[in-house]
């Protein structure tokens, strides 16, 4: 028979080994698949992560002054570089299936380029996507479109507005472009040409229906032809915003602080300041790519500017719900 000396000695030793065991476990430090679903009546709505990138928008915004940036963002907890959010938006109508924006694919370092990954993920591979709606040009956009310069998305028709394509896809504009832009070229030609030569590219001129309950809104400014897209079901609207908004602690409260990325950042402030006004008024849903993931949410009015008040988590998602 074991002593109480013994059983206590035993048992303080296997206290000791499972503490150690635990102490020694390796941290995992990844994020679940970066997607989250809601219902917009009887649209299906799939936020997708591309992943995050670290921004310096202390150097980037315009109309205000670095110290501004500090101040408003430490009174947000958070500091420059600030992790942005790339996101993409995958819409099953019933009868289409989708995709805004691609994220950027292998165009940038290797904190980004999840969205085909957590497509998968979601349930859905990218042969199932039959529409993809380009919100403008610029590589975390579109990059994700090519992998090794072949075609990702086999079955897809590619959107996107007649403006940015005679912008980015233009070689004239890439040899007159500055040493920084030229990039921004070479990854908007790399990534839709495949598509443009295969015959699955589809431009189209400003407002208009892509798909039944999906339309193009002219958006211009940081693009020429920057689109937003409306997404309608039912008495449900959700509005994703694309490059409107890139800095959301700043940028809600003073809606005329712009970007370098903008090619005309006056341009940019109107288009901003005419969707931000619109989504306070109407109430509807809005979804962006670089708001925090998963980027959805509602505009009031406040104080000064704009209060985003982000989707309350839903854990499970059924066909009867209506995003109200």
């Amino acid at each position: 028979m074991p002593t109480m000396l013994t059983r206590i000695t035993g048992l303080t030793a296997g206290v000791l080994f499972a503490a150690a065991a635990q102490a020694e476990a390796p941290m995992v430090k990844e994020q679940a698949p970066g997607y989250y679903r809601t219902m917009l009546g009887n649209f299906e709505i799939t936020a997708l992560s591309d992943g995050t990138v670290k921004l310096p928008v202390d150097k980037l915004l315009l109309n205000t002054t670095e110290e501004h940036v500090h101040n408003t963002l430490a009174d947000n907890f958070l500091s420059a570089p600030l992790d942005t959010s790339v996101n993409g938006y995958l819409i099953n109508t019933g009868n289409h299936l989708v995709l805004v924006d691609t994220g950027a694919g292998s165009l940038f370092g290797p904190t980004l380029g999840k969205l085909v990954e957590h497509l998968k993920a979601s349930g859905y591979e990218p042969a199932d996507v039959d529409e993809i709606y380009i919100t403008h040009m610029h590589p975390d956009h579109v990059g994700g479109l090519v992998s090794d310069g072949e075609i990702v998305f086999p079955n897809a028709i590619v959107r996107a507005s007649v403006e940015d394509q005679n912008f980015w896809l233009n070689e004239d504009n890439l040899k007159a472009a500055d040493e920084g832009s030229k990039g921004f070229f070479k990854g908007a030609m790399a990534s839709l040409n495949p598509y443009v030569e295969s015959g699955q590219f589809k431009p189209f001129d400003k407002d208009q229906e892509l798909v039944p309950g999906i339309s193009a809104v002219s958006a211009s400014g940081h693009t020429p032809g920057h689109s937003l897209y409306k997404v309608e079901s039912g008495d449900n609207t959700l509005m994703l915003w694309g490059d409107l908004i890139h800095v959301a602690a700043v940028q809600f409260p003073q809606p005329d602080i712009a970007i370098q990325f903008d090619v005309n950042s006056e341009q940019a402030v109107e288009s901003r300041a005419q969707a931000f006004a619109d989504a306070q008024e109407t109430g509807y849903w809005v979804g962006s790519a670089h708001l925090s993931f998963p980027g959805l949410g509602h505009l009031k009015s406040a104080d000064q500017g704009y209060e985003f008040i982000p989707a309350n988590y839903q854990g499970g998602v059924g066909a009867t719900e209506t995003g109200e």
